[in-house]
C-alpha cells in the first residue's frame, strides 16, 4: 500500500465507499441520485453555465450519464447538459453529499473534512495478532 493512500493515523478515506453505497441505495430504491460538488476544488471539470454559488449538483443516474465510474479518487462521466455533450471529472474530495432527488435522504460530508487519499486498489485484509483470536463484545 503506498503511502499517498494513508494518513498518518493509518486511516483511509471512507467517502468513496459511503458515495457508492448511498449511490446504490437510491437507485435500488427507484429514486434519482443527485450529488453536490465544491466546483471551485482543484481538478473539477463540469460545465461552467451551471455552477450556482461554487457549487452544482449532478444527476447520477444510469439514465443520465454514460460511462458513470464511482472510483477510489472521483467521480468520471459523459452527460448532455442542455444537449450538449460534456465529460465531467469530480475528485472526491470536491463531493460534498449525495441525495435522492424525490425525498432529499442523503449524506453530506464536510467541506473542511481533510481525509487521507483513497487507495488506488482493493486493501489486504486485516488479521489478527498472531496466536490470538479475534474476539466480538455485544455492545448494548
Amino acid at each position: 500500500m503506498s503511502s499517498k493512500n494513508v494518513s498518518d493515523s493509518g486511516a483511509v478515506s471512507r467517502r468513496p465507499y459511503l458515495l457508492r453505497a448511498m449511490h446504490e441505495w437510491i437507485s435500488d430504491s427507484g429514486h434519482t441520485p443527485h450529488v453536490i460538488v465544491d466546483a471551485l476544488r482543484a481538478g473539477v471539470e463540469v460545465p461552467s453555465a451551471y455552477v450556482k454559488d461554487g457549487k452544482i449538483v449532478l444527476n447520477l443516474s444510469m439514465t443520465a450519464t454514460q460511462r458513470l465510474q464511482l472510483k477510489n479518487d472521483g467521480i468520471e462521466f459523459d452527460a448532455r447538459f442542455a444537449g450538449v455533450a460534456h465529460h465531467v471529472r469530480v475528485p472526491m474530495s470536491a463531493v460534498l453529499g449525495v441525495y435522492a432527488r424525490e425525498t432529499g435522504e442523503g449524506m453530506i460530508f464536510s467541506e473542511t473534512e481533510t481525509e487521507p487519499a483513497p487507495p488506488d486498489g482493493p486493501l489486504p485484509p486485516a488479521t489478527p495478532a498472531e496466536g490470538r483470536r479475534a474476539k466480538l463484545t455485544l455492545v448494548k
